[in-house]
């Protein structure tokens, strides 16, 4: 079975053929993308490799992940389905949220305390 691969900290000037090139050392590429910005068209320094089985896959991360490739040190590992990261940040997104509620409230609150003194 394939495995899908994220490779980060990528040089700008690294292409698509680069990542292809570099990771058929360690087996079959199926393919191999730097994503690039929509609007610019440069690359956003992280690309997908997917290898044609999961034992090339792993075998990638061990040979290629912290190594440095044009000045840079890969970050390699297995990819994750877009839904799970996206899930996550949306979780943080709403906890962060919350920070700013409980930090009114704890102003709110010393407020309250304020007041209760000059009553009693």
């Amino acid at each position: 079975m394939a495995m899908k691969l994220y490779v980060g900290n990528l040089s700008f000037q690294t292409s698509s053929e680069d990542l292809q090139q570099l990771f058929a050392q360690a087996g079959t590429v199926e393919s191999a993308s730097v994503v690039e910005d929509r609007d610019t068209g440069r690359s956003r320094g992280f690309g997908f490799v997917e290898m044609a089985s999961s034992e090339e896959g792993q075998k990638a991360i061990e040979q290629f992940n912290g190594t440095d490739f044009n000045g840079r040190n890969l970050t390699v590992n297995e990819a994750r389905p877009r839904e799970d990261r996206g899930g996550r940040g949306g979780g943080g997104g709403g906890n962060r949220g919350g920070g700013g509620g409980r930090g009114g409230g704890y102003g709110g609150g010393g407020g309250g305390r304020d007041d209760r003194s000059s009553r009693w």
